[in-house]
């Protein structure tokens, strides 16, 4: 986080910031601190991104009861408890942007990331109930769903899948490449572009909305 945070002073004039809460442990006093952190240092949370890391990869049925309530803190109850604590600040300062990143698995789901599946489902579900709640005080809410990234997470789970199968990393890497029209993963950079988009002015009368950044692999319109 620390490596970020510098990668941001370099690239930027405004002060940047760190605070280290664990979403998977959140409750609404340590949301509602983290907002008014936010609030005391900078002035105002303007926008909200809600990007939680990745859960275990396994089939539905094989999914125990404790990677769900554990998955559940992660994916789904830790980013409304954040979402909850800062939209009716940002109403009442007439400006607000909340962007809420899951994974294009919600309109064409993996069977092998089941957990990832029914949860980011869920959170995008209640990303657009928020969406109506103060879209006339100029608040919007909307969802980023990204494909193949070239991040950790996406060589955990490819790994996990080569275990699975018997393949070799660098076999299962090259087949998932070949399954996306564009010919290669995202880089992270690309996905920040999109988030970056939903969160500015320019985006003002997009709200509710799912904003798949896939290189074309999702196969439903």
């Amino acid at each position: 986080m620390q490596a970020a945070a510098e990668k941001l002073r370099a690239g930027c004039t405004g002060p940047v910031g760190t605070l280290v809460q664990d979403v998977a442990k959140l409750s609404d006093v340590d949301a509602a601190q983290a907002v008014q952190h936010v609030e005391e240092r900078f002035g105002s949370l303007d926008v909200l991104v809600l990007n939680a890391g990745g859960p275990p990869p396994g089939r539905v049925l094989d999914v125990t009861d404790e990677q769900w309530l554990r998955s559940i803190e992660l994916l789904l109850l830790g980013p409304l408890r954040l979402a909850r604590a800062a939209l009716p600040a940002m109403a009442l300062r007439g400006f607000g942007r909340v962007v809420l990143v899951t994974s294009a698995m919600v309109r064409q789901p993996d069977p092998n990331l089941a957990i990832s599946v029914v949860l980011r489902s869920a959170a995008t579900a209640a990303a657009k109930l928020m969406s109506r709640e103060y879209a006339a005080n100029g608040v919007t809410v909307n969802c980023v769903a990204p494909g193949a990234t070239a991040t950790d997470r996406r060589t955990e789970v490819l790994a996990a899948r080569a275990a699975a199968s018997g393949s070799t990393l660098v076999e299962v890497a090259a087949r998932d490449t070949m399954a996306v029209p564009a010919g290669r993963p995202a880089t992270a950079d690309e996905i920040g572009a999109a988030v970056a988009f939903l969160a500015s002015r320019a985006a003002s009368y997009v709200n509710g909305t799912v904003l798949t950044v896939d290189g074309g692999r999702t196969e439903t319109i």
